[in-house]
């Protein structure tokens, strides 16, 4: 039976202590504990598996446990009577694009039901309605079915149906993995709003290591165990030093000689971006130039870490770093230079829908190129044409040296594609997969055997050799699947959002294998992603957005031209954020928005508008605590270019009703 506690502290909505879910005899969570207060956004984080889902299923009623206490509103939730006493009055939006919802029913229809169920008074149902879909900015897409709508939008349906009672505690299970950064954006702002004006208490669970900073507390959630717990700040002080970021040539000389010394060298383009213990900037790069001898750093820069490179940092403390990759020359390097990939004026149309509308782009061999897109935005289908899946309705491209449109087989022969799904067969074994893809490939049997070695040694899959694929954790299943691609030695790999739902070691450590397959051996790449960070991977790359190409170029190019048309990003702390924000709106700072306790806004003159904010916040009654230019991220880069795309097609929309 459910049971009451008064020693519970007033602001304490959710305590667990000691919970344990195992399922068989594997134990998802061992042992966590955690308080969430009212009124605060609470985030976990960690990759798919870590045991998040499982935490916040018994929270929220609807998953038994093996061990510990979960208390939510001061009762414990033991028994299905306790979970009733507690349902009303919180929301929960499990895992998944819209899987809450009802594929057939249109949005409002979704809606009402919710509210129907959730008992809902008819004479606040409108009022909540009208407000909830123009924040999520639905309201022309109230009679279509819920199946029709892209992946952001599924969200921000399933969120209103959360929250359309009005609960008390929200919690909601990843629901911004998949979703567009504009979409993301918004959810936060939709959430932020909440808070603030209805007093409710959120607890939030993400793989994505970027949205971190925008939780008042946190738990880093890493294989059923919390490594760490606290505000943002409190995290990142856990692990001081300094990020480096540089150019060095030659490239792979440098991480060679940087790999010596420190446990997180990542190559991001261009530029290597090195965590240095050492606090003091300048005795920071001193060090690493002494590690790199001969080798020059140019264009340096060093900033605090982010609360990924201290998540990195705080795993490898716990695991053993991975063994180093080696890639085998090829015997023929000449055919590596020049174009690997070219696309021309590509059109794919469904019916009356046009899913890719002209677009070019070009690859060169030894280069990683990104498409970044919103759902729905038309990069898997660009990769499908340049593959042979799918036949072009318009357009011409060419893959390895041959013509997507005639080559057929001489294309598939000669590329390597890792889809969405991994392409695997999840009853079969490591080895049985690897041996699969290789005949399919025309492999003869010392070339499989060959080729099997170097892809366990490569992807760190030594002692997963006889292990079931379905049952591997998602970053070994990732490793897999690349080495399935790379079994006959392609000279052009596709990858489609190949990093999802992987913890931050794991794809560091895939992306690492990429650079020097990159490198060493001219793979010349194309790849989409939904991490807007992974996205300083790449050599190039080009935004999508409604089937077209908006923007590309380098991501130090996209920055730049995206600094000179909306200025520089600042960073505010305030002793009353929600109020500071509000405030700075009406004053014409438009783009303000909360990351957690923080604010971020464009300025084109930041010393006159240091200045002004806080003359604006001070008469407001607003304390401000530091104002401080901010690098741009490439999801302020995306957000900012789809944002101007959506303001000037409403213009001309506007213009035709006229």
């Amino acid at each position: 039976m459910g049971t009451e506690h008064s020693s519970q502290h007033f602001d304490t909505v959710v305590r667990v202590s000691g919970f344990v879910k195992r399922y068989k005899k594997h134990v998802a969570v061992d042992g966590v504990d955690l308080e969430i207060r009212k009124g605060e956004v609470y985030g976990l984080i960690g990759p798919d598996g870590a045991g998040k889902s499982s935490l916040m299923k018994a929270m929220a009623g609807v998953l038994t446990y093996d061990g510990g206490s979960v208390e939510v509103f001061g009762t414990v939730v033991d028994s299905e009577w306790a979970a009733e006493r507690v349902k009303q009055r919180l929301g929960f939006l499990p895992q998944g694009l819209g899987l809450n919802l009802y594929p057939d029913l249109s949005v409002e229809e979704n809606i009402d039901f919710f509210a129907r169920l959730r008992l809902v008074p008819e004479s606040d149902l409108a009022s909540r309605k009208r407000r909830l879909l123009s924040m999520t900015r639905l309201e022309t897409f109230r009679d279509r079915a819920m199946k029709n709508l892209p992946g952001g939008m599924k969200q921000k349906l399933g969120l209103i149906c959360t929250l359309i009672h009005e609960p008390e505690l929200a919690i909601l299970d990843e629901p911004t993995t998949g979703v567009d950064p504009v979409s993301r954006r918004n959810f936060w702002a939709i959430l932020a709003e909440l808070l603030q004006e209805k007093g409710m208490t959120a607890l939030v669970s993400t793989a994505y290591m970027d949205e971190a900073a925008r939780f008042h507390r946190l738990s880093f959630v890493s294989s059923g165990k919390v490594l760490v717990s606290g505000t943002p700040a409190d995290v990142q002080a856990l692990v001081p030093g300094s990020i480096v970021t540089f150019e060095a040539t030659p490239q792979l000389t440098a991480i060679h000689r940087l790999k010596q010394a420190y446990q997180q060298v990542d190559a991001l383009g261009a530029k290597l971006h090195v965590f240095e213990q050492e606090i003091d900037r300048e005795q920071a790069v001193r060090n690493i130039e002494a590690c790199l001898g001969d080798v020059h750093p140019v264009q340096v820069r060093v900033d605090e870490p982010e609360l990924e490179d201290v998540f990195v940092s705080l795993l490898l403390r716990k695991t053993e770093s991975q063994e180093a990759v080696t890639v085998p020359s090829r015997v023929n390097r000449a055919e590596y230079f020049g174009l690997a990939i070219e696309a021309r004026k590509l059109v794919r149309d469904f019916g009356s829908f046009r899913a890719v509308d002209h677009v070019s782009f070009k690859v060169k061999q030894g280069e990683i190129f990104g498409l970044l897109g919103a759902n729905g935005a038309g990069k898997t289908t660009v990769i499908k044409m340049l593959n042979g899946i799918l036949s072009p309705t318009g357009g011409e491209g060419w893959v390895a040296g041959a013509d997507m449109k005639t080559a057929g087989d001489a294309i598939k022969e000669r590329i390597g594609y890792m889809s969405q799904a991994f392409s695997l067969y999840l009853d079969l074994t490591v080895e049985e997969n690897i041996r699969l893809f290789a005949g399919i490939y025309g492999l003869d049997r010392q070339a499989t055997t060959e080729r099997l070695a170097w892809i366990v040694s490569m992807a760190g899959l030594r002692g997963y050799e006889t292990s079931l694929t379905g049952r591997l954790p998602m970053g070994v299943r990732q490793r897999l699947a690349l080495g399935c691609a790379l079994v006959h030695q392609p000279r052009v790999l596709f990858l489609d959002e190949p990093t999802s739902g992987v913890d931050p070691i794991g794809r560091r450590y895939f992306w690492d294998i990429l650079a020097r397959l990159a490198r060493e051996e001219g793979v010349a790449m194309l790849v989409t992603t939904h991490y807007m960070s992974e996205a300083d991977h790449c050599d190039q790359f080009a935004l999508m957005y409604a089937g077209r190409i908006v923007a590309e170029g380098s991501p130090q190019e996209m920055r730049q031209q995206v600094e000179a048309e909306a200025g520089h990003l600042m960073e505010l702390t305030t002793d009353q954020p929600g109020v500071a924000v509000r405030r700075l709106a009406q004053v014409g700072f438009s783009g303000a928005a909360l990351f957690g306790t923080k604010i971020h806004l464009f300025t084109r003159n930041p010393r006159e508008d240091d200045m002004r904010i806080r003359e604006v916040l001070s008469d407001g009654g607003v304390r401000v605590n530091s104002i401080s230019q901010r690098p741009l991220s490439l999801e302020d880069v995306f957000v900012h270019r789809i944002m101007v795309l959506e303001q000037q097609e409403h213009e001309a929309a506007r213009g035709a009703d006229a």
